[in-house]
């Protein structure tokens, strides 16, 4: 165990994924939105003591950007990036969609 905390930020893009993915659920059940919303929040608050908890983004990785790391709860992708004393999570995505083409319109829209 590490004597060391490292700050957890979400980013706004980060915070609006995960809105929009509870929001999806709670439309057919409250509860559901509920229970994923506190796994999803419980997995990240592991990252203060240990950000290299995660693997590296496979996808990402095959184009040499191996600085992002990822959680999986499934059927979820929290990705983030650790930079000094701190960990930005950068989105919270379906593992069912391609990673590749959300990553690609994100930057496009950017």
């Amino acid at each position: 165990m590490t004597d060391q905390h490292f700050k957890v930020l979400w980013t706004a893009v980060a915070v609006l994924d995960l809105k929009d993915i509870i929001e999806y659920i709670a439309a057919d059940s409250s509860l559901n939105a509920t229970n994923v919303l506190n796994k999803l929040k419980d997995r990240v608050a592991e990252l203060d003591q240990f950000p290299d908890r995660g693997r590296v983004v496979p996808e990402l990785a095959k184009v040499g950007l191996s600085g992002w790391r990822e959680l999986v709860v499934k059927p979820y992708r929290i990705v983030y990036r650790i930079d000094r004393d701190s960990v930005y999570i950068l989105g919270v995505l379906d593992s069912r969609r391609d990673l590749e083409e959300l990553l690609l319109r994100r930057l496009i829209r950017m």
